[in-house]
């Protein structure tokens, strides 16, 4: 594996390399503290997996850090399906306890049953239920922080995404811990793999046999995301480092924007009590437009 700077590692040097980043990364920036009940959202992709098998290597060095997976079954056919059962089978080969939580059972629809009657872009709906039931889920589960799978390529899209929306308040919730400010109502996200590029990200997974295929949502495509994806790996293609610099920069000013936005109200949704900018939640703002949807539909 060669590395940014150029480098050229073998197998098990590149393997030390990655984790001691990690390592680094969660020393740097005080992701844990002593004594956690973590939770990881496990997809069942390379990201997830690599950050879990890293925390779990953690866990089992210090047994006051506690491991549980979270992974959400949206109902996307020919696709979670095949990342759940990878999620499984590497929870129950490393005795690490699995709760698995469906838009189905919650919502009373699957992603794709709900894509058939709102016209809606899908990764906005289902980012919306998603992060609302890792929140929830997290929370019923007393679980202290909530590690992600997200990587450097990852922060560095949304940032890029946030500046040409013009939402500069969402970048101010990003960073390795994301959020304004400790909040009962939200469980802490953390970000391990931050400084990670999605290159070395894949090569770990690909090396610990945590990635024997490339699947990627059907819906990927179609989201905001895979066009700044695009034009981000043409500008690191172009001008190599391109990347590291954005999040870098990004991590001088992002303590001034916490501090600028820090006091922005949290209210809790009237009609779920999980936490919202609004009086209403975006999860039952949608739950609502579906019901009314489905209500036409079948007065048709």
């Amino acid at each position: 594996m060669e590395l940014y700077s150029g480098e050229k590692l073998c197998k098990s040097h590149f393997i030390g390399y990655f984790e001691n980043k990690v390592f680094k990364t969660i020393r740097q920036f005080e992701l844990l503290d002593k004594e956690e009940n973590l939770g990881v959202a496990l997809s069942g992709g390379k990201d997830s997996l690599s950050v879990l098998r890293i925390l779990n290597k953690l866990s089992l060095e210090n047994p006051k850090i506690n491991i549980n997976a979270i992974a959400v079954d949206e109902g996307i056919s020919n696709y979670r399906d095949k990342t759940l059962e990878k999620a499984r089978e590497f929870c129950g080969k490393n005795k690490i306890k699995l709760h698995i939580f469906s838009y189905k059972e919650e919502f009373g629809l699957t992603l794709d049953e709900m894509l058939k009657i709102f016209d809606v872009k899908p990764c906005t709906i289902c980012g919306i239920f998603r992060r609302y039931l890792l929140n929830k889920k997290s929370k019923e589960l007393k679980l202290t922080k909530l590690a992600t799978g997200h990587n450097l390529d990852d922060e560095c899209q949304s940032i890029f995404m946030n500046q040409i929306k013009n939402n500069i308040s969402a970048s101010a919730r990003l960073g390795p811990k994301a959020g304004l400010t400790h909040d009962k109502k939200f469980v802490q996200r953390i970000k391990p793999l931050y400084l990670c590029t999605e290159k070395e990200v894949t090569a770990y997974a690909f090396i610990n046999g945590l990635l024997d295929e490339f699947n990627e949502c059907p819906n990927a495509s179609k989201s905001f995301r895979a066009q700044v994806r695009d034009i981000v790996n043409d500008l690191e293609q172009k001008f190599p480092g391109t990347k590291y610099s954005v999040v870098n920069s990004f991590l001088q000013t992002l303590p001034l924007l916490k501090q600028k936005f820090k006091n922005e109200a949290i209210k809790a949704c009237n009609r779920c009590n999980e936490p919202s900018a609004n009086d209403a939640c975006n999860a039952c703002v949608y739950l609502e437009r579906l019901k009314n949807r489905i209500i036409k539909l079948n007065q048709n």
